[in-house]
């Protein structure tokens, strides 16, 4: 590297910005950066938006099942598997998680295919986080 140049962790947008007028304005002619400076602007990110896996209760898959499903695809523990699965039981419904849009679509066509190779109806539905 050279002397007084700095390595930046996160890549910056600069902006060139014409320099005119002023008494240093024939040097930075001659160093061959045409009176340029830059400022640097930082870009602005959004979050994206979250969404709800939501899983629906059936009167026909298992409870040991539903804790089955939300410990290897939302990776709970046995307590807060079971506290799910009882809200879905008594509640009719109930949320697994939230996640972008990609990862929450994922998710329940997993959940939904590793219930059809079982032979279980559990059901999930994908909705908008408020």
């Amino acid at each position: 590297m050279q002397e007084g140049w700095t390595l930046k962790s996160q890549m910056v947008a600069t902006t060139p910005v014409r320099c005119s007028g002023g008494p240093g304005e024939d040097e930075h002619e001659r160093q061959g950066d045409g009176g340029l400076a830059t400022v640097e602007a930082k870009p602005k990110l959004k979050m994206p938006p979250l969404y709800k896996v939501v899983m629906l209760n059936d009167d026909f898959t298992p409870m040991e099942f539903v804790i089955e499903v939300l410990m290897k695809f939302f990776h709970m523990d046995m307590e807060k598997a079971s506290q799910i699965m009882l809200a879905v039981h008594t509640q009719g419904r109930a949320v697994c998680g939230v996640f972008t849009r990609d990862v929450a679509e994922t998710k329940a066509a997993l959940v939904v295919d590793f219930a059809r190779e079982n032979q279980h109806p559990l059901m999930c539905n994908v909705e908008v986080a408020e």
